[in-house]
């Protein structure tokens, strides 16, 4: 099997590859504010894009694979990969992730969505767009309410599962060029939604220049993105893949902001993929109490400075240890371990642990369309998550660990016969 070479479990630190890393570094311009020389922080190595599952026929192919390395900005404290792999490349008609698989996501985004339509006294006369609005799963809330929406995005698939339930839908990748169109065609939103896309961006500053250009002057975007603060103190490294350019703190999103003339005043910390920040932004400065109080605590907490980074590499190494580890002994003792969840987190977890197919028999997922196909550099298959009571296997890794309880109450049968989970994050243990 041609690309089936799985990173050794080695040092993070201390490696002949760490001076690579530093040059790597020292040549870097930052995707926020354009210095040159970012700090470093973490090198997973060579991943395979976390979402390009493969089909059985394709095994004799190259698979490819690109660095996976993390640096710091000391000026905008904007914590960023230094690969950008072309989005065409992640986002094309491969791209399998869809939205509306996950019970849990849905009912947080219509709980958005309806305190929206509240709060901003959206009508018939209203726009809401969504960036990267995948399967039509959250704008779909605004159209039962008669609230006017365009969605757009860039995976085929998914705009087209989502033109097919009702949401209006562009597939293309969001710019200043297509925000400067829609204006002149008379459209511009009283809400712009972005969820989990403002960190997958290439052209972060033409992104964000969009947004401006397509807000009203007394319009709202509300933004979801995962949080460096989470990320870090719980170790979630396996939040960090290619789709993912950029993992923002509320300093580093109030300073973009700023420079296309767009304001942060309000921020909620939200507990979904393992820690969340919403931050809503609008072209007039007008800071929340509560947003005064994060950016402190961001200061005190010392998140402007790269020694809060400086253990995050020793900690992940010691999960990627400890998954292995657990995983070889059960096996070496006689049990059959498989896995949950084919998301993109599960590709880096997998691959970082060096755990395969010699180790992992198979991972099970909700998703329909990745059913039969096999997961990126490990090349584990990808099965109905029925196969769990069928095949009851004695262990299961569970991959998408910020799903944890939902996943758990669903496979509440499969512990009753007694299997158990385990959870790699924030540290290895057995439920």
């Amino acid at each position: 099997m041609k690309g089936l070479t799985l990173n050794t479990i080695t040092p993070l630190e201390g490696t002949t590859e760490s001076s690579i890393f530093q040059e790597r570094c020292n040549d870097a311009q930052c995707r926020g504010c354009g210095h040159v020389g970012l700090l470093p922080v973490l090198d997973l190595g060579m991943m395979p894009p976390s979402d390009r599952i493969l089909r059985k026929d394709q095994l004799d192919e190259e698979e490819r694979r690109f660095p996976l390395d993390v640096g710091f900005c000391p000026e905008c404290s904007l914590m960023q990969i230094l690969e950008t792999v072309s989005p065409e490349f992640l986002f094309g008609p491969d791209y399998m992730y869809f939205s509306s698989f996950s019970p849990a996501w849905l009912e947080h985004c219509r709980g958005n969505a309806l305190d929206l339509i509240e709060s901003r006294k959206l009508d018939e006369s209203s726009l809401v767009v969504e960036l990267a609005s995948n399967d039509g799963y959250l704008l779909k809330n605004f159209v039962e309410k008669g609230v006017p929406v365009l969605g757009i995005d860039p995976a085929p698939r998914q705009a087209a599962a989502a033109e097919k339930i009702g949401v209006p839908t562009l597939n293309t990748f969001f710019s200043s060029e297509v925000a400067e169109k829609l204006k002149s065609e008379g459209k511009q939103a009283d809400v712009i939604i972005g969820n989990n896309v403002l960190a997958h961006v290439a052209d972060t500053h033409g992104f964000v220049e969009g947004i401006h250009t397509l807000l009203k002057p007394d319009g709202v975007v509300a933004i979801e993105a995962p949080y460096a603060r989470d990320l870090v103190d719980h170790c979630e490294f396996d939040t960090i893949y290619h789709e993912h350019l950029c993992y923002f703190s509320l300093t580093s999103v109030d300073q973009l902001m700023r420079r296309h003339g767009l304001y942060l005043n309000h921020a909620k910390r939200l507990p979904t993929h393992g820690g969340s920040v919403r931050y809503y932004i609008e072209k007039v400065e007008n800071p929340s109490s509560d947003l005064k109080r994060l950016l402190k605590e961001e200061q005190d907490l010392g998140m402007t400075q790269i020694d809060y980074y400086r253990d995050f590499a020793r900690r992940v190494q010691s999960i990627r240890e400890d998954l292995y580890r657990t995983v070889t002994e059960l096996r070496e003792e006689g049990k059959r371990v498989a896995a949950y969840g084919a998301a993109a987190k599960g590709t880096i977890m997998l691959n970082s642990a060096g755990l395969d197919v010699s180790t992992i028999d198979y991972v099970v997922d909700r998703n329909t369309h990745k059913h039969g196909w096999l997961m990126p550099g490990v090349h584990v298959e990808i099965l109905p998550v029925e196969k769990l009571l069928e095949d009851q296997p004695d262990y299961v890794v569970l991959l998408p660990w910020n799903f944890s309880k939902e996943i758990l109450d669903q496979q509440s049968e499969y512990r009753k016969r007694g299997g158990k989970f385990i959870i790699p994050v924030p540290e290895v243990h057995i439920v």
